[in-house]
């Protein structure tokens, strides 16, 4: 039985079962009950046509549950009228419920479970294995959201951008439980690539695929996090980071810089450089000063504040550390290797016990408080 296959499948028969009638939740509800089928009887008796095979089944399943339901007689009498469906159309829909299950009504967490469920084709326990909540938490949440987008009109126009903020939330998630979020984020964002030419979206997508070619070397073999100045390069995957560049060159060739596209624009050179002291970091700051003019993002200045430091010097990073608050995620973390560069570990190290006590994980929490530790070996000896 071909799991990648069901979950491909997902969104364009969820797709077809709302032209036929359904709502979107109906719908959703069907699909999942013919999954959990194909996955008990595919094995021994494939279908010829599984997508055909989808389709039958969770129509049937959905004309099941709507007889069952006295509230919906009126659509009962409709549906039960209609002549049998013949052969399933090629209209893919699945653009249509990306925005959908990104509705600006959701909240993040919302769309993010939605968007896993009816485009990804993830089960609610896989989706809540991922994020480490009861299966019935993730079962309330998706049902919240399925009816909150209940009303919403199938056809309607959506935002991409929208869209590719919960595809990012997806992928920074990384891996637990049994599916690997980064990998599959990827996946649903070249299914979005293939379905609408936008340089935004192959911006996101190159930012993936150059984010994730490092993952390899991004720990170490007792777990422990390592920082990108200290990886193995040669750990980090080529074939991720040709393609990666490859689709952002010609995103960037379209002359409609994005967010994405900037980021994944810093991401390419830290990957183009052989070693961490090869690194144009004049580029990079020229590329975050592109992103502070698109977004006035704090965070993305506190990464600027970085590129600044290793371009100009210590004190040039700490100067543009010095107007952005102190309370932003990883300030401190930012400003200790700032101090401890400027030949100030006393203060670097302080800063370092601040910044662990606020990891926002524990391979960071762990690694900020061995470099707070390094620090106070070092003053003592």
């Amino acid at each position: 039985m071909d799991e990648a296959l069901l979950r491909t499948l997902t969104p364009a028969v969820i797709g077809i079962l709302v032209r036929r009638g359904a709502d979107f939740a109906a719908a959703e509800d069907a699909v999942q009950d013919a999954l959990t089928e194909a996955v008990r009887t595919w094995q021994a008796d494939p279908p010829r046509d599984p997508r055909g095979w989808l389709v039958t089944v969770a129509w049937h399943r959905f004309l099941d549950a709507a007889r069952a339901d006295a509230s919906r007689r009126h659509r009962e009498v409709r549906v039960e009228h209609e002549p049998v469906p013949g052969p399933v159309r090629a209209t893919d829909d699945t653009l249509r419920l990306y925005f959908l299950c990104a509705h600006p009504s959701l909240t993040p967490a919302s769309a993010v479970a939605l968007t896993l469920r009816a485009v990804g084709g993830l089960t609610t326990r896989q989706i809540a294995q991922a994020y480490l909540v009861p299966e019935a938490t993730m079962a309330q949440r998706i049902s919240r959201a399925k009816r909150t987008v209940s009303d919403v009109r199938f056809d309607r126009p959506g935002d991409v951008a929208t869209v590719l903020r919960v595809l990012y939330l997806v992928f920074n998630e990384g891996y637990s439980g049994d599916v690997d979020l980064a990998a599959e984020a990827i996946r649903l964002t070249r299914r979005l690539a293939a379905a609408i030419d936008h340089p935004e979206v192959a911006g996101l997508l190159a930012l993936m695929l150059l984010h994730h070619a490092r993952r390899p070397a991004r720990t170490g073999p007792d777990g422990r996090l390592v920082p990108l100045a200290e990886q193995d390069r040669g750990r980090w995957d080529t074939r991720l980071i040709a393609e990666g560049v490859d689709v952002l060159q010609t995103a960037l060739a379209r002359d409609r810089l994005g967010e994405f596209q900037a980021q994944a624009a810093v991401a390419a050179l830290h990957a183009d450089a052989r070693t961490a002291e090869e690194t144009d970091w004049v580029q990079i700051v020229e590329w975050y000063d592109e992103l502070v003019r698109l977004t006035g993002s704090p965070v993305v200045r506190l990464n600027r504040a970085v590129a600044v430091g290793a371009a100009d010097g210590p004190r040039a990073g700490l100067a543009a550390l010095a107007g952005l608050d102190p309370a932003l995620p990883r300030h401190a973390a930012v400003a200790a290797y700032l101090h401890e560069r400027d030949g100030d570990p006393a203060t670097a190290a302080r800063l370092y016990a601040e910044a662990a006590r606020s990891a926002p994980s524990l391979p960071e929490r762990d690694h900020l408080t061995r470099q707070a530790a390094r620090l106070n070996a070092r003053l003592r000896g």
